[in-house]
């Protein structure tokens, strides 16, 4: 769509030109002026036009090929697109005047080409799996591995972000601080609050929890959470950072208040086993789901303290990782005998429904799993990251609405034995291409770029003396947190451009 708007605004600049009279200047801007607004009103129109056909059930098939012919007439009406110059010179004034119309755009399944650009908190709460999956296979269908689905808005989000490349985006400057107060004991998990740039928790196995602040500087260690008596092996944010869920070896769950680090309940594990990973439900934060050894995964009401009725299920194996895609209807569940189950999720009962099994390796952990709705601005696709002790990260396609999983490829990292994270980066860039770290047994940091065909490794952080086992980034990616097995966090600044 922006792209359109700035074919007409471009094309036309021959006509301006004939008009153009000596001492003219004014009134050939106040001329550009008008038809940027002339092309802001016929794009908001064309919008609205579009999501009234969507609702009359018209097929997409039918759709497309209108997008096509209008496509060619207006190449015709105006021309082909100016030189990249130009193009850069305008596209930042047409995607403000257009940004409500492009998120408007949004509400529709359309041919990706169609789809604007939105910002990354949005959630693919409307549109069904499947209908993407029919879409990403159709766009996929005629592209080599790896390639990134084109947009409209594909050339002005590349203006926007200044022509850089992914790799000159996460170029680090170093280390910003290190945190050494679990030193000996390993440090699973290491997480950024939400929407937030300088408060950090991690924990760890020797059983305690800490809560640090980034600034002012110098970094420290607001307050330490000890209760557990044994080794804590994940935790979690709520969504307004109030407060805290962890897990733990001794068998309990505890909720504790970030304000003042007080445990507020303790909540032993229905079946008495180790507690080894949980996350809240991303809708109703009331909700909890943890995994244990046991090989059952359960919901649980943290106000009540107890287990949801029809909230439970059983894995083949140790339950080792969880996820939720972003409206929360779809659970994953990761164990370590190499398998991953998809769950539907009823949001008013808490019920959990058993859907798809993937064995991604038998008798390999799976570690880690992280979803994602949209990969990138250009490529709406929603994706699985899992770390499997395979000696690869492992990126999936979600091709249906239960969750049914397609390998979409892999990237080389050293794992295989220890528990390895990985995580999108949580900002969809307006650059070509798309991000994905991930921790490793190399005790490195790795980039990749999961748009590029070849040569995916887009940068690698060295600093650590132990294998990387978690990675988190802050809200707006100036900041990267690892933590590894020999109880260090390193917080890693990002080079200011």
């Amino acid at each position: 769509m922006v792209g359109e708007c700035r074919q007409g605004l471009l094309g036309s600049r021959g006509r301006t030109r004939r008009k153009r009279r000596p001492g003219n200047g004014r009134g050939v801007a106040a001329g550009l002026s008008s038809r940027r607004e002339f092309r802001t009103q016929y794009i908001r129109r064309r919008s609205q036009l579009l999501r009234e056909n969507a609702k009359a059930g018209h097929p997409p098939a039918l759709r497309r090929q209108y997008l096509r012919l209008r496509g060619q007439l207006l190449g015709q009406r105006y021309g082909p697109l100016s030189e990249p110059g130009s193009a850069r010179a305008y596209s930042n004034s047409i995607v403000r005047s257009s940004r409500t119309t492009l998120d408007r755009m949004e509400d529709f399944e359309d041919d990706p080409r169609a789809l604007g650009a939105r910002g990354h908190r949005r959630s693919v709460s409307r549109g069904s799996y499947q209908l993407q999956a029919q879409m990403n296979r159709a766009v996929y269908e005629d592209r080599p591995p790896g390639s990134v689905v084109p947009t409209s808005a594909a050339e002005a989000s590349r203006a926007m972000a200044g022509d850089t490349s992914l790799s000159e985006n996460y170029a680090f400057a170093g280390m910003y601080h290190v945190f050494d107060q679990h030193v000996d004991e390993a440090v699973p998990r290491v997480r950024f609050a939400n929407d937030d740039r300088h408060r950090l928790a991690c924990c760890s196995l020797d059983g305690s929890i800490s809560l640090c602040q980034l600034v002012p500087a110098p970094p420290t260690v607001l307050r330490v959470l000890r209760g557990h008596t044994r080794g804590v092996s994940d935790f979690a944010w709520s969504l307004s950072n109030d407060i805290l869920v962890s897990t733990s070896l001794d068998a309990t769950m505890r909720i504790w208040a970030s304000e003042d680090g007080r445990c507020i309940r303790e909540i032993p594990d229905p079946d008495g086993a180790e507690l080894l990973c949980c996350t809240f439900q991303p809708v109703n934060n009331n909700l909890t789901v943890v995994g244990n050894a046991k090989h059952n995964v359960h919901v649980m009401n943290i106000s009540t303290g107890k287990k949801v009725k029809g909230g439970s299920s059983k894995l083949t194996g140790r339950v080792l990782a969880l996820s939720f895609d972003a409206p929360g209807r779809l659970l994953w569940a990761g164990d370590d005998r190499g398998s991953v189950f998809s769950f539907l999720f009823d949001m008013a009962t808490g019920k959990l429904t058993k859907a798809k099994r993937l064995v991604v390796h038998e008798g390999s952990p799976v570690t880690s799993i992280s979803a994602r709705s949209w990969v990138s601005r250009e490529a709406r696709d929603p994706s699985l990251l899992i770390n499997a002790c395979l000696n690869k990260l492992l990126l999936y396609r979600v091709v249906d609405n239960e969750g049914t999983l397609q390998l979409k490829r892999s990237f080389p990292i050293e794992q295989s034995s220890h528990p390895v994270r990985s995580i999108f980066c949580p900002l969809m860039s307006f650059r070509q291409g798309a991000c994905v770290v991930t921790g490793s047994e190399d005790m490195c940091v790795h980039f990749f770029d999961v748009e590029r065909a070849a040569k995916a490794a887009v940068n690698k952080l060295q600093g650590h003396s132990a294998p990387v086992l978690d990675v988190s980034f802050n809200c707006d990616e100036s900041l990267l947190a690892s933590s590894d097995a020999s109880g260090m966090v390193i917080v890693w600044r990002r080079e200011q451009k």
